[in-house]
């Protein structure tokens, strides 16, 4: 019998590295660092965008760090990024995302979590004139549907996403591999002291004694965020109660901020119902989660939703949509609600906060869900993907 060989070359595009591909970028990252630690045999070429290519540091000489000039969906993604690619005589490459130039002519596999580009075609998640929205969509099919035809293996984040895909592409169902994604101990760790609880708060203009719904995420329109504010509207009407949004402001954050002052929710005082809080690190993070009465997530459609499970993580309970993955998902630990129907969302939210026992069964089921979902189990079954294809 021949021996195996050995020192292949492998390529990640990793420009989602880190926290500037926002939940891409936390899967690319976890992703990349188990599995160069994991295989000891193989060379790894990891590609890395301007915004990310000193954060990622090894010393592991079988890993490669190559610069890529050309950001995520952009002309120059689909060019250049080939030639890089090609010039590094890969034997096969793993492409996080469905951006996947069509030039590409090495082996490939390609992660895909979700379809929100061709299920929620909307110009209200863009900025761009109409007409050139609508190319861009096109584009943006094309490139899937060429990913998805041409991959070797498909690695979908949930069974939503992978029955998605079989109903959206003619592609066999043994061609898609699902490997859920994991969920990451973002415990914040302080040197000196624990951190002053109000002292945090109030640097968010919440007091203590605040009882406040938390979300955190962005405000995409599939993330249902004009949704909330109208749900809370009502809430608030009922209950001494605030809604806190925390994510980097930007201009669907803008947006969001023009509807909560049209409700009277939001006027950027300290009395304000609703609190943006634009981006907040890690370790105040943990404040406001141990301090929120729940964390609420109205999203339309999630490829995984990794959001509540972190909160769920850390002892938050979950009020959340009940559409695309998330009762996969979040299983009977999270309370659900349709937002598409507000007055029954208000229903079902009310009932929730005037139910103390159901709050604390949904944290201890909560602390059991996360359980389920392991990085280290995660880059496992990509490494033992990797390695039928070589």
């Amino acid at each position: 019998m021949s021996e195996v060989k050995k020192n292949y070359k492998i390529g990640i595009d990793a420009r989602f590295y880190g926290p500037v591909g926002k939940g891409l970028g936390r899967y690319t990252q976890e992703l990349v660092d188990r599995i160069i630690s994991l295989d000891k045999d193989n060379k790894y070429v990891i590609f890395l965008s301007p915004a990310n290519f000193d954060q990622f540091e090894t010393n592991n000489p079988l890993v490669k760090k190559v610069l890529v000039k050309a950001r995520w969906y952009s002309f120059k993604e689909q060019i250049f990024f080939p030639w890089q690619v090609f010039k590094e005589r890969l034997d096969l490459m793993h492409f996080t995302h469905f951006n996947v130039p069509v030039l590409i002519f090495t082996k490939f596999i390609v992660t895909i979590h979700d379809l929100i580009l061709v299920r929620f075609p909307t110009k209200k998640g863009s900025q761009l004139k109409s007409w050139l929205y609508r190319l861009k969509y096109l584009a943006y099919r094309l490139v899937i549907f060429l990913a998805v035809l041409r991959a070797k293996k498909i690695m979908a984040v949930s069974n939503f996403t992978k029955q998605d895909l079989l109903q959206e592409f003619r592609v066999k169902a043994e061609k898609i591999n699902v490997t859920y994604e994991g969920v990451s101990n973002l415990q914040a760790k302080t040197e000196e002291k624990e951190l002053d609880d109000k002292e945090v708060l109030n640097r968010y203009n919440v007091r203590e004694e605040d009882k406040f719904l938390l979300y955190v995420g962005n405000a995409y329109p599939h993330k249902n965020l004009e949704g909330l504010l109208k749900i809370f509207k009502q809430l608030s009407e009922k209950n001494d109660l605030k809604l806190i949004l925390v994510g980097q402001v930007d201009y669907f954050y803008e947006r969001i901020k023009v509807l909560a002052q049209d409700l009277e929710l939001f006027q950027a005082e300290s009395a304000d119902k609703v609190i943006f809080t634009g981006y907040v690190p890690d370790k105040d993070l943990d404040v406001l989660f141990s301090k929120a009465y729940a964390y609420i997530f109205p999203s339309f459609y999630e490829g995984f939703g990794l959001p509540p499970l972190e909160a769920m993580s850390k002892g938050c309970p979950v009020i959340s949509s009940d559409k695309g993955s998330l009762p996969e998902i979040l299983g009977s630990a999270a309370y659900y609600f349709n937002p598409k129907k507000t007055d029954e969302a208000v229903l079902k939210i009310q009932y929730f906060l005037e139910n103390e026992d159901l709050r604390q069964k949904l944290i201890a089921k909560g602390r059991d869900r996360v359980k389920l979902y392991n990085w280290q189990t995660c880059a496992n079954k990509t490494l033992e993907i990797y390695k039928q294809y070589l």
